[in-house]
């Protein structure tokens, strides 16, 4: 790549996220190089993505940060990842809603930005172990505005982790009772072998229970859950109907994934 210093920060940043992953380790001059841009930017770069987590600053540069497959980060630390990102994966994966559908929307920060996309939908009645995606559907019915239709918003019960999800046994009871039209599904990492994934065993099983009770699963991923595998597997990929990704998949995996998901859809911001 020659030239990339027209880039938007958080493009370049999504690119040296991806050269870390790929290469196992960058330096600074070698980034500087390939995406033409300043040492001191590309050391801004880093400080900013060593703050998200996202990678770890060595000397010279950076490498993969080493996370346990138990690690659950926060709500607040996830919403603040790849944000245009999310916002281009949940307004594609809204228009495969219909008017008058069941709906379900598992925890996470990808499927709580389809809020605003599934408030134009007339109709809808969503059910969600999110306490994040119930209240802002509760705030944006209260506030009301144009274009916002109506719509029934079921919360499971359930025992409250890390990233505001209610699961164990009162919310898998309550989801195995209902039957959803369309499933949005999100995940801590895929993986061609260990499918989609989540530290927390609790939530994987009433992740299981979603899937179960649905008629069609979509999964909504960007590029950085790729490679990642938390302690328990939800899903094999063979499960998901439809991907909705913002990125074409690394052309490593792409037949694999092809050869299991039914449909792969791409974003675009």
């Amino acid at each position: 790549m020659s030239e990339n210093s027209n880039l938007l920060a958080e493009q370049r940043r999504a690119l040296i996220v991806d050269e870390v992953r790929r290469q196992g380790g960058v330096r600074v001059n070698e980034l500087t190089r390939w995406l033409n841009v300043s040492d001191m930017t590309i050391r801004r770069d880093l400080d900013a993505l060593a703050g998200q987590g996202m990678l770890a600053k060595v000397h010279g540069g950076a490498v993969p940060v080493l996370e346990a497959s138990t690690h659950e980060p926060g709500f607040e630390a996830k919403s603040g990842l790849e944000p245009t990102a999310k916002e281009a994966i949940a307004r594609e994966a809204a228009r495969l809603v219909a008017p008058g559908s069941a709906v379900a929307l598992s925890a996470g920060t990808t499927t709580y930005s389809l809020v605003p996309h599934l408030l134009k939908v007339a109709g809808l009645t969503v059910v969600t172990n999110s306490l994040r995606v119930a209240d802002a559907f509760e705030h944006a019915l209260r506030q009301g505005g144009p274009g916002i239709h109506p719509a029934t918003v079921v919360l499971t019960g359930g025992v409250r982790t890390p990233s505001d999800a209610l699961v164990g046994p009162l919310a898998d009871r309550a989801i195995r009772s209902l039957h959803f039209d369309l499933l949005f599904l999100g995940s801590h990492g895929i993986s061609v072998t260990a499918g989609l994934s989540t530290p927390n065993l609790a939530e994987a099983e009433t992740n299981r229970c979603f899937i179960a009770s649905a008629r069609r699963v979509v999964a909504v991923a960007d590029h950085t859950k790729w490679g990642t595998v938390g302690l328990s597997s939800f899903a094999r990929l063979s499960e998901v109907d439809t991907l909705v990704t913002e990125a074409p998949l690394p052309e490593e995996i792409r037949a694999a994934v092809a050869e299991q998901v039914r449909e792969i859809v791409i974003a675009h911001g």
